[in-house]
């Protein structure tokens, strides 16, 4: 199988790659078992969490409240070693509330300035609960913040720390009084994570693991300067072929324009995916690779990234949807033309 090289800097051979990939599998595979301890029920949405976090992006959890959402981004700022920050998006939330504010100060002399007072953005993992509660105006200031990682208040630029990363939480029910995300704001987020309700057995578990007297704790399980050392790994995991051609097959037959004789799929789609998706899917495919002890992605990886990756990046026609189709269907009949 030809690889394919991560990037013209990387200069590791694949056996010093193996090596350190070998120690992060161990500990993320540490960090996995802690947050088990915290969620139950969920591991595919803790699994990709976790691989969006490894591969340095932003997440949009979306379910029903009640599912620990809230408290699966306060155990990962714990188990991954983070200064975690939380923000309850409201209607009459500012942009200021985010990022912060200069204000006047005098000195003893009387002379007058401004000092800048950092706001909540300024940490390495931001809980934006409930996004879409806010306006346009607040959500539009996490834009540059999530794709530049920096703020500009005042015309002056302020960095923020790294790693930082955004998980935001959307409720998909109570449409009345929120304010959709725009597709821009939408496509900074590398995935969208779907958060379904337990089975029996894990809901099981719920009831008796969190309405006792004691209560797990989320333990460290490593620092912020090593997530960092392993986002960077992830950059230079080796890639076969085959994935590659996957991912491009998988984008490029998600594109009505791509396609001059528009078939049953690309019939049925308004718009698809960008280039950041391919980008999307390249970076998160090593990422869960990693995260289940492996040193390369497959196929299979670019599969069940698919629709976290792609269905907020894409939307169906007027008549696609009057007629039923949804673009988690439209995506499984995408991925069927590769599987």
């Amino acid at each position: 199988m030809s690889v394919v090289t991560p990037s013209p800097s990387g200069n590791l051979d694949e056996a010093a790659i193996a090596e350190r990939a070998e120690k992060a599998v161990a500990r993320v595979t540490q960090a996995k078992a802690d947050i088990a301890q915290i969620i139950f029920g969920q591991e595919t949405v803790v699994e990709q969490t976790l691989v969006t976090i490894l591969a340095g992006g932003h997440g949009l959890l979306v379910g029903v409240p009640g599912l620990a959402k809230t408290k699966l981004v306060e155990t990962l700022g714990t188990v991954l070693g983070l200064d975690a920050r939380r923000i309850q998006f409201t209607p009459d939330l500012m942009p200021s509330d985010i990022l912060g504010a200069e204000v006047m100060e005098q000195g003893q002399d009387g002379s007058r300035s401004f000092r800048f007072i950092q706001g909540p953005i300024f940490s390495q993992l931001l809980m934006a609960d409930e996004i879409n509660r806010a306006s346009p105006r607040t959500q539009s200031a996490l834009l540059q913040a999530m794709q530049e990682y920096h703020v500009t208040v005042a015309g002056q630029a302020h960095n923020l720390p790294r790693p930082f990363h955004v998980l935001a939480t959307q409720n998909p029910l109570e449409q009345e009084g929120t304010y959709p995300l725009p597709e821009a704001q939408l496509d900074r987020f590398l995935m969208q994570i779907d958060v379904h309700y337990p089975d029996l057995d894990a809901e099981r578990k719920i009831l008796l693991e969190t309405t006792g007297a004691n209560q797990a704790e989320p333990q460290v399980a490593m620092e912020a300067a090593e997530l960092a050392e392993y986002q960077q790994l992830v950059r230079q995991m080796p890639v076969g072929e085959s994935v590659v051609n996957a991912i491009l097959q998988l984008v490029r037959v998600a594109r009505p324009q791509e396609n001059q004789d528009r078939d049953d799929i690309t019939k049925l789609i308004a718009w698809g995916p960008g280039p950041r998706a391919s980008q999307a899917l390249m970076l998160t495919v090593r990422a869960r690779a990693l995260v289940d002890g492996r040193l390369a992605p497959s196929v299979d990886d670019v599969l069940a990234l698919a629709e976290p990756v792609l269905q907020h990046r894409m939307a169906l026609t007027f008549a696609a949807r009057a007629d039923g189709h949804t673009v988690r269907n439209v995506i499984s009949r995408v991925k069927a033309r590769i599987a």
